[in-house]
């Protein structure tokens, strides 16, 4: 069996020894649904096609990942690090770009690459649009991609009929991967700044679920302008509800930190390149056992096998919280949905001039009255705030304020960098001053009338004057 300080020692190793470091890169992650504008099935042929299409236009991109039917899922640029993959299924594609020191080359590149896609798809009528449930989802197959991963994935998801003994009610959508898309960043973040970071942006959560919602589950909670989150948070997933969310608690330094990725639950696992699933459990109890009985596909079934825990499984880790640690040494930011494509850059604007500015942030939210200071946590606030109507507890007017200040802010930290970045920010200001955000102009415009095929096409322009 493996100890406990064991455990502790390679947390430390893998999580928070890597960010010791101080390079100030941006990572962008922008997860995007594919749409069959004749309100069919995405058609994986027309998929398959234009990824090699895209490979054969950009030579620089090489094979990265290839399903278990011989069809390419990944493909990866090694000079720029650039990946553009299917996520979960063949229905949703991602711009995973390489890490840069400014917005301005990340923006040029997903870019070029966007509008190559997209017009490639509708010559097929298959289009991209910004949103982060797909529009047209009840007319798609809702299948993983047939590899590793996200079988593994899938199964785990599957599994929630099986959880019989925990205080939680699962929804019925195990396969949402497969129709809901996140805007993702990571950025680079020093020890010295790595608790206060977790903390001072956890209590931000609620006005960012204000400035960017955006998935709206059409047809059944369309009160919601980030269905998302309840995605995750009532899934297996969620079984252990520190492995996703917020972390409504206040870290006092690196222990605590530690702690609490010790409280995390581990669900997979890999040997001889196969994944391994198993009951979540916590991550200490998985290491206190001998062996634990997991399922392991093999030839379209799945059969029983029995693990031994080694120390080297904490790679398998998979939290998704708002705020995760990296194996890279960065934090990553993932709780916005994808946003209407031609504000795609708001996201990572947003977050990368706010880093700096911890200790103005932090004074902003602990002087603030417009949502704090009413008895609500983080996160109770974030389920408030992601309504189409904001409750009369609270003051749209001063909550309007509070959004504009820490998004000028997060402009004077870009200010301070001296690129222009600030101009990503814009569309923020535009919510701010209409009291909206993506997921609330989407309903309103839906009791309006407008047509969803405008919207979707809306949603996937490109700004092209930045």
């Amino acid at each position: 069996m493996i100890s406990n300080e064991q455990v502790r020692n390679k947390l430390y190793d893998e999580f928070i020894k890597p960010t010791n470091q101080e390079k100030n890169f941006i990572g962008i992650e922008i997860e995007i649904p594919i749409v069959n504008l004749d309100k069919n099935a995405v058609d994986f042929d027309i998929v398959h096609k234009i990824t090699e299409k895209f490979q054969n236009h950009y030579q620089d991109f090489k094979t990265d990942g290839i399903d278990y039917d011989g069809n390419v899922f990944s493909l990866k640029n090694p000079k720029t690090d650039d990946i553009v993959c299917y996520d979960c299924s063949y229905n949703n594609i991602e711009f995973a770009m390489g890490k840069e020191k400014d917005l301005f080359t990340i923006n040029d590149r997903f870019c070029e690459y966007y509008s190559f896609v997209k017009e490639s798809f509708e010559e097929y009528n298959h289009t991209l649009t910004g949103m982060g449930i797909n529009p047209y989802r009840k007319y798609n197959i809702n299948e993983p991609i047939p590899s590793e991963r996200y079988l593994m994935l899938y199964h785990h998801l599957k599994s929630y009929s099986n959880y019989k003994d925990v205080p939680m009610h699962f929804h019925e959508y195990p396969e949402y991967g497969m129709f809901s898309s996140a805007s993702q960043v990571q950025l680079d973040v020093t020890r010295e700044n790595l608790v206060r970071t977790i903390n001072v942006f956890s209590k931000i959560e609620p006005i960012k679920a204000l400035l960017f919602s955006n998935s709206v589950l059409l047809d059944e909670n369309k009160h919601l302008t980030c269905f998302r989150d309840a995605l995750w948070e009532y899934s297996t997933h969620g079984v252990n509800p520190h492995n996703i969310g917020g972390y409504d608690v206040d870290l006092r330094d690196i222990d605590d930190l530690q702690a609490y990725l010790e409280s995390l639950n581990i669900y997979c696992v890999m040997r001889d390149g196969a994944y391994i699933n198993f009951p979540s459990m916590n991550l200490l109890d998985y290491f206190s056992r001998e062996y634990v009985q997991g399922e392991i596909y093999c030839n379209g079934n799945y059969r029983e096998i029995d693990i031994k825990p080694c120390i080297s499984d904490i790679k398998y880790l998979r939290p998704f919280k708002f705020i995760n640690l990296t194996f890279r040494g960065t934090v990553e930011f993932r709780s916005i949905c994808t946003q209407p494509i031609k504000d795609s850059m708001c996201v990572a604007a947003f977050h990368l001039g706010l880093k700096d500015k911890l200790e103005d942030l932090e004074e902003l939210i602990a002087n603030d009255h417009a949502i704090y200071h009413k008895g609500y946590t983080a996160g109770e606030l974030r389920k408030l705030l992601i309504q189409e109507e904001i409750p009369a507890i609270f003051n749209k007017d001063e909550i309007c304020r509070l959004s504009r200040d820490i998004v000028d802010l997060a402009s004077s930290g870009l200010e301070e960098r001296a690129m222009g970045e600030e101009i990503f920010l814009n569309p923020l200001y535009d919510r701010i001053r209409n009291h909206s955000n993506p997921g609330k102009d989407l309903i309103q415009s839906i009791h309006n009338g407008v047509k969803l095929e405008k919207l979707i096409d809306d949603y996937g322009k490109l700004d092209i004057t930045i």
